[in-house]
């Protein structure tokens, strides 16, 4: 039997308007992280970082895909109203982690503190191809407007990964083929990491797909 998809019901309040709603992509996350749950409680991860966490769906997933290992779960988000929406999303999942909310744009404010530390970091990103004068123009478009390739605000990320993760540590990454996934593979590989497609599926127009970095 799977695990419960964590209750998002609260989002129906009007001050989550601007927060992006668990839709395919983030279901095909959950199920990348359920299928490599046996891994992924071996690893037995002591800090797992979410950016973009949105509804705080993935990071209070995380935590039931973790138990009863008491991880440290930390969600960043650029929207205010999402870090309050994972605020309300995690505290109602039982779990054994430690659910921390903090307001960035990816770890910016916490680097260098996280720089080799991270066991498991967790990115859906805005990935769709926009002008890129649409990105973060609102704050419901700094979930979904990725300006060229869908890929500039995931390619500001891309040269930390490396650096951000502990030895053994797993980068878990949604993308489209609009993305151009064989190049993020490719530029990762480069830096030492493990790459694999995962999981992917069509969604719509979509062809999501789940890429897996291990360090």
């Amino acid at each position: 039997m799977g695990l419960p998809t964590p209750d998002t019901s609260h989002l129906c309040n009007p001050k989550y308007a601007s927060v992006y709603e668990p839709a395919e992509d983030t279901y095909l996350l959950l199920d990348a992280l359920e299928n490599d749950r046996a891994e992924l409680q071996h690893l037995r991860p002591t800090i797992c970082v979410e950016i973009g966490s949105g509804s705080g769906c993935v990071s209070a997933f995380l935590g039931q895909v973790l138990a009863p290992h008491a991880s440290l779960v930390l969600s960043t988000d650029i929207n205010p109203a999402a870090t309050e929406a994972t605020r309300q999303t995690t505290g109602h999942t039982p779990s054994d982690a430690v659910f921390e909310q903090c307001r960035a744009r990816f770890v910016q404010s916490l680097v260098p503190r996280l720089c080799g530390s991270i066991d498991l970091l967790v990115f859906n990103p805005p990935y769709v191809v926009t002008p890129s004068e649409e990105i973060d123009v609102t704050q419901e478009a700094s979930a979904w407007a990725g300006g060229k390739n869908g890929r500039e605000v995931l390619d500001c990320l891309l040269p930390q990964i490396s650096q951000l993760l502990a030895p053994n540590g797993r980068f878990y990454l949604v993308v489209i083929e609009e993305n151009r996934p064989q190049e993020i593979i490719d530029y990762l590989s480069a830096q030492g990491l493990l790459a694999q497609r995962v999981l992917q599926r069509r969604a719509g127009k979509e062809h999501l797909s789940i890429l897996r970095f291990i360090h």
